[in-house]
């Protein structure tokens, strides 16, 4: 199945208080991660969730800055992480993009949070574009889903953070 196929994402319901989610994001190519940040704040905000945003240098970063505020004293129920990383013309890519989904994985399993994920890895800005509009097939949106999916999962299971 395709993006293209996909049903269009909807907010699930989230038993209990409503969430509190980290949106963190690598603006490195600033108008495809807003709007896939507004993509998943449309879905957030359907959920009656809050949130809070951060934004880093670039997708590598994303990880890092998820472990950073999970030292700190402020607490949220899940996160967001948006980026977008463009092949070019050297290896740089496959390392970044390794890196930046190994250290996501890593530190969602490490740490036990519900993390959804919405880092764009695409041979060109033209499909990044077309995965960041506001026509509902998002990627963001679908992070932001998976996310409260997380949340609500953890919650059921006595999993919470």
């Amino acid at each position: 199945m395709s993006t293209a196929d996909a049903p269009l994402p909807a907010a699930p319901s989230v038993p209990g208080r409503p969430p509190r989610l980290l949106i963190v994001r690598a603006p490195y190519y600033k108008d495809v991660v807003d709007g896939m940040a507004w993509g998943a704040e449309r879905i957030l905000t359907q959920a009656g969730a809050s949130f809070a945003t951060l934004d880093v240098a670039g997708s590598f970063e994303l990880a890092q800055a998820i472990r950073i505020v999970l030292n700190g004293g402020e607490r949220f129920d899940g996160f967001v992480a948006l980026g977008c990383i463009v092949r070019g013309g050297t290896d740089h890519y496959d390392y970044i993009c390794k890196a930046t989904i190994d250290g996501l994985m890593r530190v969602a399993l490490d740490q036990a949070i519900a993390l959804g994920s919405g880092v764009l890895t695409v041979h060109s800005i033209e499909q990044a574009v077309v995965r960041s509009g506001r026509d509902g097939f998002n990627k963001g949106a679908e992070a932001a889903v998976a996310a409260l999916l997380q949340i609500a999962a953890a919650r059921r299971f006595g999993a919470v953070q």
